[in-house]
C-alpha cells in the first residue's frame, strides 16, 4: 500500500495520543475513517479534526474487550464507507504491578483490551481486508513486548502476545499469497497520557522503593521521548514499505538493540539499575524520615 488515498482506515483508541494522531494524519493524505474509542467526548473532537481535510469519518464508542462489540462496529462500518483497507488496533491500557501480586483481575483487564483487543479488531476485520483486495492489519505492540521490565509483567505478557499474533499473522498471509498484509508496532516512549491513565498497584513500593503515585509520575516524563504525531509518521511509513516491524523511537531503536546484543543478559543489566534505584529511594526515604527533616516517608 503506496497511497493512502481513497483508501478506508478503522482505529481503535483514537480519542487521543496516536490513535488521534493516525487519524489526522491519514485524513490529510485523503484516506476516509472509521473512529472507535471508549471516550466518546475525545472521540468526537479527533473526528472534528480529522473532517477538516474534507474525508467521510464515523465514529462509535467501543469496548475493544468486547468481541461481539467490535464485530458490530467492523459490519458497521463496512456498511457506512462501503469497504475497508486498514485496521489499526491501536487501544491501549497501562498497568504496573509486580508479578507475584498481580490479580487475576489485573490480567484480564489489561489483556482484555492489549491483546483481546488486537485479536477481536483483527477477526473482525480480516475478512473485509481481503474483498478491499488491498488491505494491511497494523498491531500495536510496545518496546515491552521486545524486553521486559519489573513491575510490568502483566503489561509485558500483553503486548508480547501481540507481537507474536502479529508476526505468525504476518507469515500465513505470505504463504496464503492473500491481498493483505500485516505489521507490528513497537513504540519506545510516546508522548501520551497512557501512564497517567493506567494504574499502578501499591505493591509496586517493595519493587521500585516509590509509591504509585510517584511512580506513576515518573513514568509520565520518563515516555515523553517521540511525540504522537511523529510515532504516527513513522507507522505510516512502516506500512508504506510493507515492514513486518516498525520500531518508533530513538528508544525503542536502542534497546531492540541492546537486547539483540546481549539476548538475556540484557535482563542483568536491568536489575542492576532496579537495585541502584531501589537503594537509592530507601535513602531518601530514611533522609526525609528523620526528625526536623520536614518530610514525611513517600511524599
Amino acid at each position: 500500500m503506496k497511497d493512502f488515498k481513497g483508501k478506508v482506515a478503522a482505529i481503535t483508541g483514537a480519542a487521543s495520543g496516536m490513535g488521534r494522531s493516525l487519524a489526522v494524519e491519514l485524513a490529510r493524505r485523503g484516506c476516509h475513517l472509521a473512529l472507535s474509542d471508549i471516550n466518546q467526548a475525545e472521540l468526537d473532537k479527533t473526528a472534528q479534526l480529522a473532517s477538516r481535510h474534507g474525508v467521510k469519518v464515523t465514529t462509535a464508542r467501543l469496548d475493544v474487550a468486547n468481541r461481539d462489540a467490535v464485530f458490530a462496529w467492523a459490519a458497521q462500518a463496512q456498511a457506512d464507507h462501503g469497504k475497508v483497507n486498514l485496521i489499526f488496533n491501536n487501544a491501549g491500557v497501562m498497568l504496573a504491578v509486580p508479578a507475584e501480586s498481580a490479580r487475576i483481575g489485573d490480567f484480564e483487564w489489561v489483556m482484555g483490551i492489549n491483546f483481546w483487543g488486537v485479536v477481536h479488531g483483527t477477526q473482525a476485520f480480516l475478512p473485509l481486508l481481503r474483498a478491499s483486495g488491498d488491505g494491511h492489519v497494523i498491531n500495536t505492540s510496545s518496546l515491552f513486548g521486545l524486553m521486559s521490565m519489573p513491575t510490568q509483567g502483566t503489561y509485558n505478557a500483553s503486548k508480547f502476545a501481540v507481537r507474536g499474533y502479529t508476526e505468525a499473522l504476518r507469515m500465513e498471509l505470505e504463504i496464503e499469497g492473500a491481498p493483505v498484509s500485516a505489521t507490528c508496532i513497537h513504540p519506545g516512549g510516546i508522548a501520551t497520557n497512557i501512564a497517567l491513565a493506567g494504574r499502578v498497584d501499591e505493591s509496586v513500593r517493595q519493587v521500585t522503593g516509590v509509591d504509585a503515585e510517584r511512580l506513576k509520575k515518573r513514568a509520565h516524563r520518563v515516555i515523553q521521548t517521540t511525540t504522537a504525531d511523529d510515532a504516527a509518521l513513522q507507522i505510516l511509513r512502516g506500512v508504506e514499505r510493507n515492514a513486518r516491524r516498525v520500531l518508533v523511537g530513538p528508544d525503542a531503536r536502542w534497546y531492540d538493540r541492546l537486547v539483540r546484543l546481549l539476548g538475556a543478559g540484557y535482563q542483568s543489566v536491568v536489575v542492576r539499575q532496579g537495585r541502584k534505584q531501589l537503594q537509592f529511594a530507601l535513602r531518601r526515604d530514611a533522609a526525609e524520615a528523620k526528625p526536623g527533616s520536614g518530610k514525611t516517608h513517600g511524599a
